[in-house]
């Protein structure tokens, strides 16, 4: 008989035992567990061809159809497992079981825990190996991740005004060993009007809030996280509400540079981008900016002009950033002026004063 584990031993398994995914590729793609395996015992058509049935005949009809589209494929599957327990075989010995031989338990889940991770269980066994399946499926994996967001984090927010290097500076602190999680690389969109110009598609909200449920459990609960001032949402990707609200109460430190150098920054990081992309994005905020800034800035776009171009649309988000201040204010713990983003020195000072400032209650 298969072992049943709940989400929280589920994923505390050891890294090695594959994660396979049974459900069908759109259900897959939607949001998966982090390092999962996709091994569809049904297609989305067939999936949708079983469902039909289960409609219209009932469940005993149902199961025959599954049977007979799942039945030519199962050699395959075990075939297929197989292959990816025999790839880890040849991995380092942590991976191997005390005896030196292949760890053959897999892990296995579907979206209820029901049929679908069953048969599959099922099929393993037979192939004598070890299934391990997520008692009530993908559906309570999300629950926990979900559950997740409203535990207490020890949150430090980056903050700063556009083009201070926010970013950059949390990239310097995870190199100087803090935690860090940087939500707009987990997005795949820098967080702006202009913030999906050069990069691909961002991931579902769904995806989002599992990678950034996987980042914390990597991480020491005791220790404090870094992360950069976000608004609710980042791009078309929804910030976790409980998530969003300690971000808007934790502890923050505010970057601040000169404009001059604020502009040094936005050109290395969109000179190089697509003119239409740019021009498309100020079009997006012409309510906001002005039709007459929206012109010139395009205008300057068009004679490669990007510095006049950044210096318009920057004096919207300093306006925008300054009023947000007024209407959430946070306990800021100090104002860093710093003249280059992304300077060593700056970030000893933040590291110094987080540890002179910060004094979260260990639970």
């Amino acid at each position: 008989m298969p072992e049943s584990l709940p989400a929280q031993k589920f994923l505390d398994v050891d890294s090695h035992v594959p994660i396979i995914d049974v459900r069908s590729p759109s259900e897959f793609a939607s949001g998966h567990i982090a390092g999962a395996i996709n091994v569809p015992l049904l297609d989305d058509g067939q999936r949708a061809e079983v469902g039909i049935a289960y409609k219209e005949s009932g469940a005993e009809e149902a199961f025959i159809d599954g049977l007979e589209i799942v039945g030519p494929k199962m050699a395959g599957f075990v075939r297929l497992v197989k292959e990816i327990l025999k790839q880890r075989q040849a991995k380092p010995k942590a991976d191997l079981t005390e005896t030196g031989e292949i760890d053959r338990r897999v892990r296995v889940h579907c979206w209820r825990g029901g049929m679908r991770s069953g048969a599959f269980a099922w099929l393993m066994e037979q192939a004598s190996l070890r299934p391990q399946i997520l008692k009530g499926g993908y559906k309570s994996f999300r629950t926990a991740v979900l559950d997740s967001f409203a535990q207490p984090h020890q949150l430090v927010v980056l903050s700063g005004l556009t083009g201070a290097g926010k970013t950059k500076y949390l990239h310097l602190l995870k190199r100087k060993g803090e935690q860090v999680v940087d939500l707009e690389g987990i997005a795949n969109h820098r967080g702006s009007a202009f913030g999906g110009v050069g990069l691909g598609d961002q991931p579902t909200t769904e995806s989002f809030e599992n990678q950034l449920f996987e980042e914390f459990r990597s991480m020491d609960p005791k220790k404090r996280v870094w992360v950069e001032d976000e608004g609710n949402r980042i791009g078309s990707v929804n910030v976790p509400g409980p998530f969003y609200q300690q971000i808007r109460h934790a502890p923050a430190v505010f970057i601040d540079a000169p404009i001059e150098r604020r502009l040094d920054h936005l050109l290395e990081v969109y000179g190089d981008l697509d003119l239409s992309g740019l021009a498309y994005s100020i079009e997006k905020i012409r309510k906001r900016l002005g039709g007459q800034n929206v012109k010139a800035a395009i205008e300057a776009l068009d004679q490669q002009d990007f510095r006049t171009a950044a210096r318009i649309v920057l004096q919207y988000y300093d306006k925008t950033y300054m009023k947000a201040v007024e209407t959430m204010p946070r306990a800021l713990m100090t104002q860093f002026s710093v003249e280059h983003t992304g300077d060593d020195a700056v970030v000893e000072k933040i590291i110094a004063t987080a540890n002179a400032n910060i004094h979260h209650r260990v639970e």
